[in-house]
C-alpha cells in the first residue's frame, strides 16, 4: 500500500495560491463541463466554461451554478441579471480546447464566440444563445440567487424551459440519458478534462434489497 499523505489546514492555509486552487478543486473529485450562454444589452453573446452546474430539483426541474465574488466584472453574471436568461450546453470531447479558451478574460465587447470559433444559435424565441456544437442543451430562466457569506461566491438558481438533446441517448421507459452516448466530459480541478467510462447502471437500493444490475439483466 503507497503511503498516505495528510494535509491539515495549516498545510492547506500554507500552500502557494495557484497550487491550492489546483489542489482544493481537483479533491472533491470530477465535476460538470459546461458552457454558459447569454447576451448582453448591447446583443453581443458571451460564453464561459462553468464546473459548478449541478442539479437542484427535478419538480420543478432547478439548475444551479456558482460565480465567484463580484467585485471585478462577471459577464455571464450580469447578462444573466440583466436578460434573466442562460443556457446551458454540455461539453463534449470534441470541442474541449474551444470549451477550455472562453475561460480566457475577453474584453465585454468581446464575443467568446467568435473568438473561440464556437457557434451562436438563437432558437425559436429564447433570449440567450445556445452552443451548436453541443449535444446537449438547455435553457434557462434566472429565478433566484443566495450570497455564500463564508467566501462571497453567489449560487444562482434557474428554471429549465427547454431541453433539447439527440435522439437515442435516453431510455424511453424510466428517462435515463446515458451521457457517455453525448460523449459529454467532465471537469478534473481547473484544466484537465475526462471522458467517463459507463460501468453500470444499478436499481433503486432498498434496505432489504441487494443491489443489482440494471444493465447486465
Amino acid at each position: 500500500m503507497k503511503k498516505i499523505l495528510h494535509f491539515d489546514k495549516n498545510a492547506m492555509d500554507a500552500m502557494d495560491k495557484r497550487f491550492r486552487a489546483n489542489f482544493i478543486n481537483s479533491v472533491t473529485g470530477y465535476k460538470s463541463a459546461n458552457l454558459l450562454g447569454t447576451v448582453n444589452q448591447e446583443g453581443v453573446t458571451n460564453l464561459a466554461v462553468f464546473s459548478s452546474i449541478t442539479h437542484l430539483g427535478s419538480n420543478p426541474p432547478l439548475v444551479g451554478f456558482i460565480t465567484r465574488p463580484t467585485v471585478v466584472e462577471r459577464h455571464t453574471y450580469a447578462n444573466v441579471k440583466t436578460t434573466g436568461f442562460f443556457t446551458v450546453n454540455h461539453i463534449h470531447a470534441a470541442i474541449i480546447e474551444e470549451a477550455h479558451q472562453t475561460s480566457a478574460r475577453y474584453d465585454t465587447q468581446v464575443s467568446e464566440f467568435d473568438a473561440t470559433g464556437l457557434t451562436a444559435e438563437f432558437i425559436k424565441d429564447f433570449k440567450a444563445p445556445f452552443v451548436v456544437e453541443a449535444h446537449i442543451k438547455i435553457a434557462c430562466r434566472y429565478v433566484n440567487e443566495y450570497h455564500i457569506k463564508e467566501n462571497g461566491t453567489l449560487l444562482v438558481v434557474g428554471a429549465m424551459e427547454d431541453i433539447y438533446l439527440p435522439e437515442g441517448i435516453h431510455d424511453t421507459e424510466d428517462g435515463w440519458i446515458d451521457l457517455s452516448k453525448a460523449r459529454g466530459v467532465t471537469i478534473n480541478g481547473l484544466d484537465s478534462y475526462a471522458e467517463p467510462q459507463l460501468l453500470d447502471r444499478l436499481q433503486y437500493a432498498k434496505p432489504d434489497t441487494p443491489t443489482t444490475s440494471i444493465l447486465k439483466k
